[in-house]
This record gives C-alpha cells, sequence and structure tokens, in this order.
C-alpha cells in the first residue's frame, strides 16, 4: 500500500502568555517532531491540523491558552507532485478564545510522498535535492 509521511518540527514559540514552560530547569521542550504515515485515502481526506496550547497548571480547569490552525491541501499537493517538499519553519500566530492574536508559534514541515507500507516497516522512495 503505497501513503505519504507527514513529519511536523515544532520548534518554539514567542509572546504566548498565561502559559507555564514544561521541561528541565525552566525549559520548554521544543524542537519535537512528529511524524504521521497515512495511506492516499487518509491524506485525500485531511485538511488541517490544529495545535492547542495549553497551561500546564490548569489542564483539567480550562487550561487553553490558544490555538493554531494550519492547512495541508497546498503540503499535500505540492508533495505528492514533486515526491518531497520541505518547507522550512515559520512562525504561525496563536488565536486565543477571544479571537484575537497574541504570539506565535514556530512550525516547520516535511510531506514525503509515494511511501511504500508494509507491515509496519516505511520504505522511503524518494531523492532530495540539495539547493545551495
Amino acid at each position: 500500500m503505497e501513503g505519504g509521511i507527514l513529519e511536523i518540527i515544532l520548534v518554539n514559540a514567542e509572546g504566548i502568555t498565561h502559559t507555564n514552560l514544561v521541561g528541565e530547569d525552566d525549559k520548554a521542550w521544543w524542537n519535537e517532531k512528529f511524524t504521521f504515515e497515512h495511506p492516499w485515502s487518509d491524506w485525500k481526506r485531511l485538511t488541517h491540523l490544529k495545535f492547542k496550547i495549553m497551561n500546564t497548571e490548569f489542564l483539567s480547569d480550562g487550561g487553553f491558552v490558544g490555538e493554531t490552525i494550519i492547512h495541508l491541501g497546498g503540503i499535500i499537493t505540492e508533495g505528492s507532485d514533486r515526491a518531497f517538499l520541505e518547507v522550512k519553519p515559520a512562525p504561525y500566530n496563536v488565536v486565543l478564545e477571544d479571537d484575537t492574536y497574541r504570539g506565535q508559534i514556530k512550525i516547520g514541515f516535511k510531506f514525503i510522498a509515494n511511501v511504500r507500507m508494509v507491515r509496519e516497516k516505511v520504505q522511503y522512495n524518494y531523492r532530495e535535492e540539495l539547493h545551495s
């Protein structure tokens, strides 16, 4: 079965208020990488990713701080046409509960198309070109 892989790198956040950072020595855990592997039938139905930012002290009691929605249509379409697409990390606005903007999160993407998925083993079939 063929499909694609979307890798998301959450680089950092700036200007977001009402949050307590989780990590060692009061440093946030950033540079986290998330990988989603799906067959083509799933990618055709996925339209966006929603990142919700929560206050760690109030997770069970309304700890919502804000969210960012990123539409995937262009990333998936262009990535499948080229077989590989990388979007360098860029800032995305954080929308608060009252629909105002406060701060940004920096996120990067990599989409790898034409991946053959075989019993929990993924085989990459793309050529990455480096440009100076």
